[in-house]
This record gives C-alpha cells, structure tokens and sequence, in this order.
C-alpha cells in the first residue's frame, strides 16, 4: 500500500534591512499578493499562518535565531509540479527575479523540500531540521532542493542557482 504525500518546502533568507526599511517595501507590500496567490494556486495544500511565521522568526531562542530580518515561508503542495508552477509562472517569479536588491548575493542554501505524509502540517523545527541535514549532507530523500525533483524542469530553465 503506498502513502499518499505531499511536498513540502521552507525557504529561508535574511534580509539586508530592516522590514521598515523602505529598501525593502516593495517585497514587503508584494508579500500579501504573493502569499494569496500562492493559497489560490492549483496543488496548494496549506502554508504556515503570518503571525506563526513572525513568532518564530523572532524568537530569540527559536530554531531560526530570532534575527529581526529573517524572512521565510513553510509550505505543503499536493506535488512538484504544483510548487513549481506557482514559483516559476506566477508573480512571485517577479519577485525572486529582484532577491538580490533585499537579499543581497546569496550564495548560501536557502531552500529545501521534503516529502511528508498526506495531512501532515510541518512545524517550524521539522523545516529546520531538513534545512540543516540538506545543509550537512546534501540531497538525500529526507531532504533536497529542484535538483531533486526529476520531474521539475522549470528551474533551470527560469536560471535559478542551487541556492534558489
């Protein structure tokens, strides 16, 4: 009997200025347009809540570090192909295109996606955990990036480096 599974993906950045900085108002006023397109996308399952998100971005003794700029978003779609239509072909591809102006260069990890059962709702120490084992040992089932995914092609073809 196989199980049925979803994808999961967390996605992690830190960025150049603070969240009030209006260096980055544009990526924080698209985040509301990228996010709600995201949850009106076909295949998208659930997506950590914002204050969820703040709360653990912030927290000092939290599995993200608690630094003030930490941007990131936990995700489950029904399949890869799901997630990667929404990253590449939607809006939000705009908005990765313009990573560097908030990011800076970034040539760290910032991504990895898991397979988890169907209904199952990652918590915040699960997607750092897989982040950290994808960090240490590389792509392995338990852990990957695009490269991964053997049915995802849009990555390369959108020129997205293997620290998406």
């Amino acid at each position: 009997m196989t199980v049925a599974r979803h994808l999961a993906e967390f996605n992690i950045g830190i960025l150049q200025y603070d969240w009030d900085d209006p260096r980055v108002a544009d990526f924080v006023n698209g985040m509301d347009l990228v996010n709600g397109i995201a949850q009106r996308s076909p295949g998208f399952v659930w997506m950590m809540d914002e204050e969820a998100m703040e709360t653990a971005q912030t927290d000092p003794d939290g599995p993200l570090g608690g630094n003030p700029r930490t941007a990131s978003t936990l995700s489950v779609w029904e399949d890869a192909e799901s997630l990667e239509h929404f990253v590449w072909n939607t809006v939000h591809k705009q908005f990765y295109d313009r990573k560097e102006e908030w990011y800076g260069a970034v040539e760290t990890l910032r991504l990895v996606m898991w397979w988890v059962p169907e209904g199952h709702r990652p918590s915040i120490e699960e997607a750092m955990a897989r982040f950290r084992h994808l960090e240490q040992h590389g792509e392995t089932e338990h852990a990957f990036g695009w490269s991964h995914l053997k049915d995802a092609q849009l990555w390369k073809q959108k020129q997205c480096g293997t620290a998406a």
